[in-house]
């Protein structure tokens, strides 16, 4: 039987590292077991959802390297849920409540200052057909409820081991609004049926849906052994707080605006949570073939943004030739060999950099950061080598020769030669750099930084 499992993100927002973490999950684990894999847009929520951010999920997945098998819009599928809509009422699985949000609210506050659960009263029920023509005549027109069978539920959680809730302790779900829309809930539960998904890989904060949709899910004639459920914990910052689609400085449009690599992403997601050690892999069959889901702990794994950084800048340093050529654009290529990025990969914590380096290396600094000793510039231009090629031993002799004339090793000597050759303190090797800027635009540097 083919495995198929889905990724179901609302189109209200751009995707961040939190919840595209499902999105790369379900993706490994579809390449590892031979899934299909489906991206659905649940953009039942008419007011938020825009296409602004639906188109923006699409780019943002193929960033990352996901391929979607196959393609649903919930807003496509109105009429099925409204089929699905129709078979609960006449099954006696749905009820018609009248309460406003602030009566709702009330009743949720009054039981919780009791130490009671804050569950629907089910005070619906007791409505005659009389009294709801009145109500509805007074134009209060009703959200449908789905009445829970009193049990417990339970499941063998991928992630989480023996999951239980206490039906007592479960809310009678609303599945339709007063506008007559379905929910979530109920459009999740019927797709899930219909694309006959087999494995459901999520966030923890859908263990109580989950609990909820499984009933639905047996009230609509499915078959609960026929998928499994996967919840794992979610990502927090350093301070324990949750990410939002609020927080743009996290969003996978801007991470990919300001040069990270999507491998530093789809590595931090696939090892955060695991006990494998996080570290940046340009290789996607590397992190499928390590791929479990018994790997990943029930704990909120920390996560600081700055780390990005510095898990793309080791992700560079290790980066072959013939990967980063795919990463950099057709001008970025033009002004890229080989030889320099190896002399420039380690230096480097975006890709974006490689035009700084190359625009330094053929057309020298535009500017000096610092103050230089132009001592030591007119003592290497007295000792410039005589070679008509410079290679990587040429560094090293000349800087010997500079020394034993002025006396001077260390941070004096180095400096001052490295800013007037790319205008920055630090950088690449510069017995690295020497042969690739050339003999002849060595020599003018120096000369031009003494006049």
């Amino acid at each position: 039987m083919t495995k198929r499992v889905r990724f179901a993100p609302s189109p209200t927002g751009f995707l961040h590292i939190g919840n595209a973490r499902a999105a790369v999950l379900n993706w490994l684990f579809a390449q590892k077991y031979d899934a299909e894999y489906m991206l659905r847009l649940d953009d039942t929520d008419h007011e938020r959802s825009t296409k602004e951010f639906a188109d923006q999920i699409s780019k943002d997945l193929a960033w990352l390297g996901i391929k979607p098998h196959s393609f649903a819009k919930q807003s496509d599928r109105l009429d099925r849920y409204n089929e699905a809509i129709e078979f609960l009422k006449a099954q006696g699985h749905l009820y018609p409540c009248y309460e406003t949000p602030d009566e709702l609210d009330f009743k949720r506050k009054r039981q919780l200052a009791r130490g009671e659960p804050p569950i629907y009263d089910r005070a619906a029920l007791a409505l005659s057909d009389a009294e709801k023509v009145t109500l509805e005549a007074k134009g209060i027109m009703p959200h449908w409820r789905f009445k829970l069978v009193d049990e417990d539920v339970s499941w063998e959680d991928g992630i989480r081991g023996k999951v239980l809730f206490q039906g007592r302790n479960m809310s009678d779900p609303v599945l339709i609004k007063t506008d007559g829309q379905p929910v979530y809930t109920l459009a999740s539960v019927v797709d899930d049926i219909d694309f006959q998904m087999t494995d459901i890989i999520r966030g923890e904060d859908h263990v109580t849906n989950s609990a909820v949709q499984l009933q639905i899910f047996m009230a609509l004639g499915g078959n609960p052994a026929s998928i499994r459920l996967s919840h794992f914990s979610l990502i927090t910052n350093a301070t324990g707080q949750g990410f939002s689609k609020r927080e743009g400085s996290l969003s996978l449009k801007t991470l990919a605006e300001d040069g990270l690599d999507s491998m530093t992403i789809v590595s931090l997601i696939a090892r955060l949570g695991t006990s494998t050690q996080i570290y940046p892999t340009h290789n996607m069959r590397e992190l499928i073939d390590e791929f479990d889901l018994d790997h990943f702990s029930r704990s909120s794994p920390k996560f600081d943004p700055n780390d990005l950084i510095k898990l793309n800048q080791t992700l560079l340093h290790h980066m072959p030739y013939d990967v980063a050529q795919g990463r950099m654009s057709p001008s970025q290529l033009e002004r890229m060999s080989v030889q320099l990025w190896q002399v420039i990969q380690g230096n480097i914590s975006k890709i974006s950099e490689v035009e700084e380096w190359a625009d330094i290396v053929q057309n020298g600094p535009k500017s000096i950061q610092g103050t230089m000793d132009k001592t030591v510039i007119q003592k290497a231009l007295e000792c410039y080598p005589s070679e008509k090629m410079f290679d990587e031993q040429t560094w090293t002799r000349w800087t010997a020769a500079i020394s034993e004339a002025l006396g001077i090793k260390g941070k004096s000597l180095y400096l001052p030669l490295r800013l007037a050759l790319t205008g920055a303190e630090h950088g690449p090797q510069m017995q690295l750099l020497l042969p690739i800027i050339g003999t002849d635009s060595v020599r003018k540097r120096l000369e031009d930084t003494l006049v």
